[in-house]
């Protein structure tokens, strides 16, 4: 009898198991269809507005992210040029959505009027903050605030202004133009790209923080730069490029999951913070240590305006960096690539440094204010090619778009100056031209457009500080590099490829033969 029972309880167990595999296999074709049908019956609203791109059951417009994510920009451009709206939602069931736009009146909704409901928000600052902390660019509310007054005091004193061109002369007469008549006695091809993060690096420390690391320098006798630099630096391009894994990851926690079992990117990215940690930290060390010593460097000037915690000053250095060197190097290899495609732009700009200086390499401030068709180039450079060619922010509660585009709570937001540049609705039928004219009017005076157009430098609450110094040192660069070299690409006759870091660079380096003018 005991047995019976218990032969009969075995033979439902076996029943049992041997169908959860059954079960398991028809659970999916179950459920899809219900989820399909709930997802059709949602708000139109709220829908993914993929304009042409298919939207897939469950997965939406996750396929296209996945196919396209080593030339997103490309692919993205291609997409809005192609969309009425000239903005994309990506949305995948269960998850939050991300909307990317390129149309002004969106980003003016985004940075202007609606900007309480766009901060960096917690879902970007997590992402960024083992490296920028919360610096400037990884902050929102008071954090934020304080740090952008005693930055923009410090940025809008003159004596400042004419610092940064002391160190941009000294950096450029004594290091960077012996490198180039070397390279030209030597009929030695240069990586642009590489000299010109090198010289940032230098300038930035120098203008920020006091401290000169010769990068340049090593460069221009032939050796590697400093140890300690040269690890800072490829550290710094390690902790971008795991930056912009996460965030174009369609799965937002999974570099947490990664970083948790030690698994590729982030496990370079924990050894390439060590370094830069410990290069930020003995920056912040050596400004403790000089006290009230040196006062014309930013860091002491913003250690100045108060009470900060050395992580706090670590995190400015940081950030500092970010803006200093890399923005400023990408915008420089993009100029110094079009031009030399454009032989007659560069005979414009010598026409102006003759008229402007009287063929001086010594330019004053006021002298480099008045190189306007110089200041057209580089930002008709930067529209094609802008440092930072997208930006992120989130969305605090829901929100639509001037376009129309419904933007859920906790979404992403980001504008894309990259492809803002090649609409014809915003620049007009010549919008991939690089064209400097442009920028200039009948008196051939430079004439800005408004920042929601060309939001290169971001706009109104967060507008970069660093403008006017980033274009007094980029018209010192090229006013002296043209006035005495000529340079020709020799990286071959295809598009150079681009490489989304944080910032927008060259891959592959720039490849320059450098020649004397006259010599």
């Amino acid at each position: 009898m005991h047995h019976s029972i218990a032969h009969q309880r075995t033979r439902q167990e076996l029943s049992s198991t041997s169908s959860l595999p059954l079960l398991l296999l028809l659970l999916p074709l179950l459920v899809v269809p219900l989820l399909y049908l709930y997802l059709r019956r949602q708000d139109p609203m709220k829908q993914p507005c993929a304009h042409g791109l298919k939207v897939y059951p469950i997965l939406g417009t996750l396929p296209h992210l996945l196919k396209n994510q080593d030339r997103f920009l490309e692919w993205y451009t291609g997409v809005m040029q192609s969309s009425p709206t000239h903005t994309l939602v990506f949305k995948v069931s269960g998850l939050a959505g991300e909307a990317i736009t390129a149309d002004p009146a969106n980003v003016e909704h985004i940075l202007r009027a609606n900007f309480g409901n766009y901060p960096k928000g917690e879902l970007t600052v997590s992402m960024f903050e083992d490296f920028l902390g919360h610096g400037i660019f990884n902050s929102d509310g008071e954090q934020w605030l304080w740090q952008r007054k005693a930055a923009s005091y410090e940025f809008n004193k003159r004596s400042l202004r004419n610092f940064v061109v002391d160190v941009v002369r000294f950096e450029v007469v004594d290091r960077l133009v012996p490198l180039l008549e070397r390279a030209a006695r030597d009929a030695q091809t240069l990586d642009l790209q590489d000299v010109l993060e090198r010289f940032a690096f230098d300038n930035i420390c120098r203008v920020a923080f006091g401290q000169d690391p010769a990068c340049l320098a090593a460069a221009e006798e032939g050796m590697a730069a400093h140890q300690s630099a040269a690890e800072f630096m490829a550290a710094f391009t390690v902790a971008q490029d795991t930056i912009v894994a996460r965030v174009l990851s369609p799965t937002k926690w999974m570099w947490r999951v990664k970083r948790l079992l030690d698994m590729e990117p982030e496990r370079r990215m924990r050894s390439a913070l060590a370094n830069i940690h410990r290069y930020s930290e003995q920056i912040v060390r050596d400004r403790r240590e000089a006290g009230r010593a040196r006062r014309d460097d930013l860091l002491s000037r913003f250690a100045a305006a108060g009470e900060h915690s050395d992580e706090s000053l670590r995190d400015v250095v940081t950030n500092f960096i970010l803006a200093g060197r890399d923005t400023t190097s990408s915008a420089l290899t993009w100029s110094f690539w079009l031009l030399s495609t454009r032989p007659d732009v560069e005979a414009k700009i010598m026409r102006e440094i003759r008229a402007s200086a009287q063929g001086t390499a010594n330019f004053s401030l006021d002298e480099l204010r008045q190189m306007h068709y110089l200041h057209a180039t580089i930002t008709e450079s930067m529209r094609l090619y802008p440092p930072v060619a997208a930006d992120v922010h989130s969305c605090k509660e829901d929100d639509v778009l001037p376009d129309g585009t419904f933007i859920g709570k906790g979404w992403l937001m980001t504008y894309c100056a990259f492809a803002m540049a090649r609409l014809e609705s915003i620049w007009g039928e010549d919008c991939e031209e690089f064209r400097p004219e442009r920028w200039l009017d009948g008196e051939g005076v430079f004439r800005p457009a408004s920042p929601f157009k060309y939001p290169v430098f971001h706009a109104w609450p967060r507008m970069c500080l660093g403008k006017e110094m980033a274009y007094i040192q980029m018209k010192y660069i090229v006013a002296c590099v043209l006035e005495r070299f000529s340079l020709r690409y020799v990286g071959g006759k295809g598009h150079p490829k681009l490489v989304m870091l944080m910032t927008l660079r060259m891959g592959g380096g720039l490849p320059m033969q450098v020649k004397n003018k006259g010599g």
